[in-house]
C-alpha cells in the first residue's frame, strides 16, 4: 500500500489521457468530503462537505475544504455530484457557490431539495439536476452513472465515473442494510455489472472498516425504541441528525404507537423534516405532529420532542436544554434518547451534554446503554462482499480517519487487490490514473478553512492559538506611560488580568519590578516604545510562569507622555 509522504511536491502537468483524483477533504477526517477528478483540462466535483469544529477550535462555526487548488479553474467545473444530504457532503456548496453560481448540481431528489433549501439562506438560487439509480448522464468528457446505495438517509447514490482513462466508482457513504426501512437496498447487481465492465480505480467508504462483521439493520432500532416509549413516564427528547430521516421516521412511528405528539425543535430539523415529508420520504401518521408553540398545552407524558444537537454542539438545541437556555426544560421523570453516533472528536463536547441533562435528573438513553442507533456505513464484512464483487484493478479508500483508511487498505488486500494498487492518500494527495495504474504523484494544499460568524477563511491556526491560551491561560494587560524625552516612567505601571484565579493584588509584587526595569532600559538609550513593550512583556510572562504557573496572554501598551 503506498503512503503519502509529508514532503511531497506540487504535482507536474498532467499527462496526455489521464485522469487525476485530488481530494480536498475527508481523508484524515470525518467530515468536509470532496474529491475533484480532472480529465482532458475538465473538472468533475463528487461532494463538498463540512467538518465540525472540535473543543480546540473555539469560536468556529464550520470548517471547509481548501478551494484554493480549484478558484482560478472555475469556468473548468462541469458539475458538482452530490451523493446523498448529509451536512459533511454537502454543507461547503453554498461557499463554493460563492466564487461561480452556475456550476450544476447533481443528485437525487431529497439531496437537491435539501441543498436548495440551505441555498435559500444563502441567496443562491442554483442549477440542478435531479438523476435516480440507474441514470447516465455526461459532463464534458465524464460520462456518470448512479447507483442506488443504502445509507442512513433516504436517495443516496453511488457513482460511476467514465472516462478515456479509465473508470471510477466512487461508493459515497454506504452500508449493506438487507432490511432498510424504506426498502431501498444497495444495488449489488449493479455493483456487479460495473465490476464486469471494469472498475479501475474503487473509492470506498471507510468509516467503519474497523469494525468487524456486518453493521446492524436499522429495523432493529425500532423495537428499542418502542420499549423506551413504553417505559418513558414524562416527556421525551430524541437527540438526532437533522437530516436522519429514517430515525425520525422511527420515531413518529413509536409516538404514534404511545399516543404521543412530536414536535420539532430547532431550525435544520424543521425545514428538513418538513422537506422531507413533502416529497413522501416521511411517512407522518395522521395527527402527529404539533408545532413547537403548542407543547405548553399538552401533557407532558403525550410529548416527544425531536431536537438537533446529538453531537454536543453548543448552540444546538439539546445543548442549550441542558445549559437551561432553552424554552424547553428537562427534569426528573423526562427521558432523553441520543439516536446517533459519536463522530469522532466530538466525545467530550456529547457527554458534557449528557451529564448535563443527567444533572437535571433526566433519564438519557444512548448508544453505550441501549441500541437506539446503528450505523450509516458498512462495516468490514460488508466491504469484504464489495470488493470481491467489484474485483477493482485499484482502491483508494475515503472518508475516515487516517485508522479507518489503513484498514480499509487492508482489507482490499486480502480479497487479492495488489498491496501496490492499493492507494492511501490524504487531503490534498494528488493521484493519477496512467495506463490503469493508480500512483501518487504530488500535493496540493488542502488546509482547514474556517467560517467564523460572518468570516470564511480569515481565521488563521496563529489566532486559534490565542483564543486557546485565552481559554486556558488568561489574559493581562499592562500599562505604563513614559516621558518621551527620557524614557522614565511617569504613570503606573498598572496590570488588569481575566481569566485568572488570583486576586489582581498578587500582581502587586512584580509593578516594583516592571517599573525597574523600563527605568534601566531607558537609562541605557532605550526610548523607542515597542521595544519597552517587550521589557514588559518579558517581565511579567516570566514572573506569570514561575510564580502563577500560568502563560497567559500579555498585552503590553507604552504611551509616551
Amino acid at each position: 500500500m503506498s503512503h503519502p509522504h509529508p514532503d511531497l511536491t506540487p504535482p507536474g502537468p498532467l499527462p496526455a489521457g489521464a485522469l487525476r483524483i485530488v481530494a480536498l477533504g475527508g481523508l484524515g477526517e470525518v467530515g468536509r468530503n470532496m474529491a475533484v477528478l480532472e480529465y482532458e483540462g475538465r473538472l468533475l466535483v463528487i461532494d463538498c462537505g463540512v467538518l465540525f469544529p472540535e473543543d480546540d477550535q473555539p469560536g468556529v462555526d464550520l470548517i471547509l475544504p481548501d478551494f484554493d487548488y480549484i478558484a482560478d479553474r472555475m469556468g473548468d467545473i462541469e458539475a458538482i455530484v452530490l451523493t446523498h444530504g448529509h451536512e459533511d457532503h454537502i454543507g461547503a456548496v453554498p461557499y463554493l457557490l460563492r466564487l461561480r453560481q452556475d456550476i450544476p448540481l447533481v443528485g437525487s431528489r431529497l439531496t437537491l431539495a435539501f441543498i436548495e433549501a440551505k441555498l435559500k439562506e444563502h441567496r443562491i438560487t442554483p442549477t440542478t439536476l435531479a438523476v435516480k439509480e440507474g441514470q447516465v448522464e455526461r459532463f464534458g468528457p465524464f460520462e456518470t452513472e448512479f447507483v442506488a446505495v443504502n445509507h442512513s438517509i433516504p436517495d443516496a447514490l453511488a457513482v460511476m465515473v467514465r472516462t478515456g482513462a479509465g473508470n471510477v466508482l466512487h461508493t459515497g457513504d454506504f452500508k449493506m442494510d438487507q432490511l432498510p426501512l424504506d426498502g431501498r437496498i444497495t444495488d449489488l447487481r449493479a455493483f456487479a455489472r460495473l465490476g464486469e465492465e471494469g472498475v479501475d480505480l474503487f473509492m470506498t467508504d471507510s468509516t467503519n472498516a474497523e469494525v468487524p462483521g456486518f453493521t446492524t439493520a436499522e429495523a432493529e432500532i425500532g423495537p428499542v425504541l418502542d420499549s423506551v416509549f413504553a417505559a418513558a413516564e414524562q416527556k421525551i427528547v430524541v437527540a438526532s441528525f437533522a437530516s436522519h430521516v429514517h430515525r425520525v421516521q422511527q420515531v413518529l412511528d413509536a409516538a404514534y404507537t404511545h399516543r404521543r405528539k412530536v414536535a420539532f425543535v430547532g431550525r435544520s430539523m424543521v425545514r428538513n423534516m418538513r422537506i422531507a415529508a413533502d416529497l413522501g420520504y416521511l411517512q407522518v401518521p395522521e395527527d402527529t405532529i404539533v408545532d413547537i408553540k403548542q407543547v405548553d398545552d399538552l401533557r407532558d407524558d403525550e410529548l416527544v420532542l425531536m431536537a438537533t444537537g446529538s453531537q454536543g454542539e453548543p448552540m444546538a438545541a439539546l445543548s442549550r436544554i441542558a445549559n437551561r437556555d432553552h424554552r424547553v426544560s428537562v427534569g426528573p421523570g423526562d427521558t432523553v434518547i441520543f439516536a446517533s453516533s459519536l463522530i469522532p472528536g466530538n466525545e467530550n463536547s456529547v457527554y458534557r451534554v449528557i451529564n448535563g441533562l443527567t444533572r437535571l435528573g433526566a433519564k438519557v438513553v444512548h448508544q453505550a446503554n441501549a441500541r437506539v442507533h446503528v450505523s450509516g456505513h458498512a462495516s468490514a464484512g460488508e466491504l469484504l462482499y464489495c470488493y470481491n464483487i467489484v474485483r477493482p484493478r485499484n482502491v483508494m479508500p475515503v472518508h475516515g480517519e487516517i485508522r479507518h483508511l489503513v484498514a480499509n487498505g487492508a482489507l482490499a488486500v486480502k480479497t487479492g487487490v495488489p498491496a501496490e494498487r492499493v492507494v492511501l492518500a490524504e487531503d490534498g494527495v494528488v493521484v493519477d490514473l496512467v495506463d490503469g495504474r493508480a500512483r501518487i504523484v504530488g500535493a496540493v494544499p488542502s488546509r482547514y478553512v474556517y467560517v467564523d460568524g460572518s468570516s470564511v477563511g480569515e481565521i488563521t491556526e496563529a489566532e486559534l492559538k490565542d483564543r486557546r491560551i485565552l481559554s486556558e491561560e488568561g489574559f493581562i494587560s499592562i500599562f505604563a506611560a513614559v516621558d518621551s524625552a527620557t524614557g522614565a516612567v511617569v504613570a503606573g505601571p498598572h496590570i488588569q488580568a481575566r481569566g485568572m484565579a488570583e486576586d489582581e493584588s498578587v500582581f502587586d509584587a512584580i509593578l516594583p519590578k516592571v517599573a525597574e526595569e523600563l527605568t534601566k532600559a531607558a537609562r541605557g538609550g532605550t526610548t523607542d516604545v515597542h521595544q519597552l513593550q517587550q521589557v514588559m512583556r518579558r517581565i511579567v510572562g516570566r514572573w506569570a510562569s514561575s510564580r502563577l504557573r500560568r502563560r497567559p496572554m500579555i498585552i503590553p501598551v507604552v504611551v509616551e507622555a
